[in-house]
C-alpha cells in the first residue's frame, strides 16, 4: 500500500477491525518514510459477466435501475431500492463466489423482489425467467397464492361473486 502523503512504496498496519457489518476490513496505517498513519478499507470485489462477455464490476446502482423499472408505478421508494439492492449483494456474497453472469444476478434479485411487491416482482420474473405464455403467468401467480398460504386456486368471476355475497 502506498503512502498518501509521501507515496512510499510500503506501509505497516497498526489496527484492523471488521467494518460494514463484517462486509469490508478497516486497517490502520503507518507509512516507515514519513511516520504519518493513513486508514483504509477492503473488500472482497463481486464481478459480473454480462451476456457480451465484457466482465465489469457488480453496482448496486445498476440492480436498483434494473427493479426501478419494474417498480415504475408502484408505492416502492428509493430507500426500499437501495435496501433491496444491499440485500442482493450480500445474498451474493455469501455463496463465496466472486463472479456472476447477469442472468445469475437476476435470479437472486425475485426473492428479496418478491417480498417488496408482487406485481413488480411478476413483471421483474417474466423477463428473468423467460415467461413465454400467460401458463406462465398464471403459475407465477399460484406459486404467490401458496407462498402467501393461499389455496393457489385461481379466483373465477362465479366464485369471486360468491365471496362478495352477491
Amino acid at each position: 500500500m502506498h503512502c498518501p502523503f509521501c507515496r512510499h512504496s510500503d506501509s505497516r498496519v497498526i489496527d484492523s477491525r471488521t467494518a460494514d457489518d463484517g462486509m469490508s476490513i478497516r486497517r490502520r496505517r503507518q507509512c516507515p518514510e514519513c511516520g504519518k498513519r493513513f486508514t483504509t478499507t477492503e473488500t472482497a470485489s463481486l464481478t459480473v459477466i454480462k451476456r457480451s462477455g465484457v466482465v465489469e464490476p457488480f453496482s448496486r446502482e445498476k440492480v436498483m435501475v434494473g427493479v426501478r423499472k419494474a417498480c415504475q408505478g408502484r408505492p416502492v421508494t428509493e430507500a426500499d431500492l437501495a435496501l433491496l439492492a444491499q440485500r442482493v449483494e450480500e445474498s451474493l456474497r455469501l455463496t463465496g463466489v466472486a463472479q456472476f453472469e447477469t442472468n445469475d444476478i437476476g435470479v437472486a434479485i425475485l426473492p428479496h423482489l418478491r417480498e417488496l411487491d408482487e406485481v413488480a416482482y411478476l413483471r421483474f420474473a417474466s423477463v428473468y425467467q423467460s415467461f413465454d405464455s400467460l401458463d406462465d403467468f398464471e403459475a407465477a401467480v399460484r406459486d404467490l397464492r401458496v407462498k402467501r398460504g393461499g389455496s393457489g386456486a385461481p379466483v373465477s368471476a362465479s366464485n369471486s361473486a360468491a365471496a362478495d355475497g352477491e
